[in-house]
């Protein structure tokens, strides 16, 4: 098979996406790349090559380089997990692509994820080969690597580009028992200089240490088939933890470690096939991931009463105005306005956490402070609107907020790694009605 066409797909922030169609439908099939990636180059990938020929097989197969990287457009920040999604509907659109099979290995499923959550009427079902929530260990999280492994892939990574690299990530990767199949590390070294350069590597890897999706795994409502290893212990009870996440989710343990060699494709092909030749239900519309955001005014019951009733109704409206212009502008939705409070919700928790921020400053032109409250979880629909306990837990952190702040959950933090937002840990708190302990962060920039 030729390699495919590239074209590129243009954002509403201006970065173009390079993407190719390979393959004929009615079945499409979005597969994101993990580490490397470049639309011209993987074909020559032993491994990917084959895998991406046999997709376009099965269905039409939609590929693309996520923003500074590979074809795209490489003069810009590399993406947080958000921006990925955003990036992924402007190609499927571009294709008009409506409800795809979402795809990917490692971290290159957890935009996916995102997706899925956010918007189920959107995803026909996902495949995510060797799952994983977060990649660093942390006590509830036995299977993340430890810092023997992230300083052996630092030091690979001062040889991007090189043979020294494959080496060094080679060695990361034994260190934690996982095999990387000969006939993919002598091509990956070309691949990494086709994929980016040296330091968006490393902003890349950053970003994904700092990333969790496990908050958001229950919240996937479509199919989802998981494939993982036999031959890595450590990967098969990963994948059974991601598994016992996702109310959908039907796990498959195949021959091979984590990574598949060349002569397990044809297993993992067989599940593939076997998965997507089931009619998947459509999702239901009863849940949905999303991003809550509360806002109310400090004091307002002091400054009515300074103002009275005529100069309090003018400020109100003054300040419906500049929250409503922020939320436009962030692509909130506004559900619901209490006095001088807001309920608004977005499908990315960087776009809310921007939206309050701008907000928060500019109201002080008006001579008051609004305190702000950003979460992110299951919601359910409520006459077309989200309500239940993730609209609560959002109320309760905005209540914990200060004047001017900004304060997020933990799920929040997790989320927009990468998107250049830097936070101050506000510790533990009893959130009034919630069960267990919440760690609040306030935004600081």
């Amino acid at each position: 098979m030729d390699v495919p066409d590239t074209r590129y797909a243009k954002t509403p922030d201006g970065v173009y996406i390079a993407y190719q169609v390979s393959g004929e439908g009615p079945l499409d099939i979005a597969w994101q790349f993990d580490w490397l990636g470049n639309v011209d180059v993987i074909w020559e990938h032993p491994l990917h090559g084959t895998w991406f020929r046999e997709l376009s097989s099965i269905g039409r197969l939609i590929l693309h380089d996520r923003r500074g990287t590979g074809l795209s457009s490489r003069n810009v920040p590399p993406p947080n997990l958000e921006t990925r999604v955003s990036d992924l509907l402007v190609v499927l659109d571009e294709v008009g692509c409506e409800r795809p099979v979402l795809g990917g290995s490692m971290e290159g499923g957890a935009p996916n994820v995102l997706l899925a959550a956010t918007d189920p009427t959107r995803v026909r079902s996902l495949v995510w080969i060797a799952p994983e929530g977060r990649v660093i260990w942390a006590p509830d999280y036995p299977w993340g690597v430890g810092p023997e492994y992230v300083e052996k892939e630092q030091r690979s990574l001062e040889h991007w580009g090189t043979d020294q690299l494959v080496s060094g990530f080679v060695e990361a990767e034994a260190s934690v028992g996982v095999h990387v199949p000969d006939e993919s590390a002598r091509v990956d070294g070309k691949i990494s200089r086709h994929t980016c350069t040296p330091d968006v590597a490393r902003e890349l890897t950053r970003i994904w240490y700092e990333t969790d999706i496990r908050g958001v795994l229950s919240s996937v409502q479509v199919p989802t088939l998981l494939l993982t290893g036999a031959g890595e212990p450590g990967g098969v009870a990963e994948a059974e933890y991601v598994a016992s996440l996702m109310p959908h989710a039907d796990l498959r343990t195949l021959p091979g470690g984590s990574i598949p060699r060349h002569e397990d494709l044809d297993a993992y092909l067989g599940e593939v096939r076997r998965f997507l030749g089931v009619e998947a239900p459509p999702a239901g519309l009863d849940t949905i991931l999303s991003t809550v955001l509360f806002t109310d005014i400090v004091g307002s019951t002091e400054k009515q009463v300074a103002l009275g009733d005529r100069g309090w109704k003018d400020l109100v409206e003054r300040h419906h105005a500049l929250v409503r212009e922020g939320l436009a502008r962030w692509r909130g939705i506004e559900n619901d306005t209490a006095g001088d409070g807001f309920y608004a919700t977005f499908d990315g928790p960087a776009r809310a956490i921007r939206c309050a921020l701008e907000v928060t400053e500019r109201v002080r032109d008006l001579g008051i402070e609004i305190r702000a409250g950003v979460h992110t979880g299951e919601c359910e629909v409520i006459e077309g609107k989200c309500g239940g306990l993730t609209v609560s837990i959002g109320a309760r952190v905005a209540s914990n907020a200060g004047p001017g702040e900004v304060l997020v959950s933990q799920t929040v933090k997790d989320l927009v790694a990468g998107s250049g937002l830097s936070f101050e840990e506000r510790g533990v708190h009893a959130l009034k009605g919630i069960p267990d302990g919440w760690g609040l962060y306030a935004v600081t920039g």
